[in-house]
């Protein structure tokens, strides 16, 4: 695994996992409660197939500056990590962007596909909060926000995957605040009235098992969100994070799978990343597990 690297950027650090010969560049944008170090493994092999991979931490988690787990404003998020964007294209310029966005951090993909999609070539949504998501809603209708944490073993069938969160100073551990559940309702209504992303390649990774952010109000806004060119995969049995499940090798294999596809000749990532072209294309078929 490469050395990991750190920039600050207004109060936003940004990892980076370098690559001396990059062919493309990947951002990943992480969840709610969570950092960018916690997808040290997905960098490693982005890595090893040769990309430059980059992470920020955002507003009010991690290492980065604010109040904890408060974000009033994903518009702003965008921003943050579209300025992380231009980190790594300034140090590698001309290279195909691809951006993986887990959960919450799905949502603010989609944000900046909508607001910035000619500057990406591929965008992975893992997870992603977008469509029909009801806790928000539910948690602001009580009088007080009730101290329940996220259960570690929502995340993944591999305990050791709960453990390391569980243990994590870097995670929040306590519950969720009035601002950052009124800045999700927002931000859904906003995502789901933006448009979709035209041609833009997506791929969709979800688990059939996930009980924090349900596959069915997830699929309402993937199927309003892609522009045609949605590639979808399913894991039979898996959790949330489908990047640190017991059969994380195959959701790796499936992300290579498609950026290979796109970085073939006439795929998004052999064009020029400022102009994504190629016919549209039918969602494929979920692989069985």
């Amino acid at each position: 695994m490469a050395h990991v690297r750190e920039h600050i950027l207004d109060g936003i650090v940004v990892r980076e996992w370098p690559h001396p010969d990059p062919r493309y560049l990947a951002l990943v944008v992480h969840g709610y409660g969570e950092h960018a170090g916690r997808y040290d493994e997905l960098a490693g092999v982005l890595n090893a197939h040769g990309a430059a991979v980059y992470g920020p931490d955002h507003v009010g988690h991690g290492r980065s500056a604010g109040e904890r787990v408060v974000i009033e404003d994903f518009e702003d998020v965008v921003t943050d990590v579209h300025a992380a964007a231009d980190l790594a294209r300034a140090a590698h310029p001309g290279l195909p962007l691809v951006m993986v966005g887990h959960s919450m951090g799905g949502l603010i993909a989609a944000r900046h596909a909508q607001r910035y999609g000619a500057e990406l070539s591929a965008l992975i949504l893992s997870g992603p909060v977008i469509g029909v998501w009801e806790l928000p809603g539910r948690l602001l209708a009580l009088p007080e926000i009730p101290d329940t944490p996220i259960s570690p073993a929502a995340l993944s069938r591999d305990p050791a995957v709960g453990a390391a969160y569980a243990a994590d100073p870097l995670v929040w551990h306590g519950p969720m605040k009035r601002p950052m559940l009124q800045a999700f309702v927002r931000t859904l209504e906003t995502v789901a009235e933006g448009g979709d992303i035209g041609p833009l390649p997506l791929l969709w990774l979800h688990g059939d098992d996930d009980r924090l952010v349900p596959l069915p109000g997830s699929r309402v806004g993937v199927e309003r969100l892609s522009g045609g060119r949605l590639t979808e995969r399913i894991f039979a049995g898996a959790r949330h994070e489908v990047f640190n499940e017991t059969d994380r090798a195959d959701v790796f294999a499936e992300v290579l799978r498609f950026v290979d596809a796109e970085l073939r000749p006439g795929g998004a990532l052999a064009a020029d990343p400022a102009h994504p072209a190629g016919p549209a294309r039918p969602a494929d078929p979920a692989l069985p597990h």
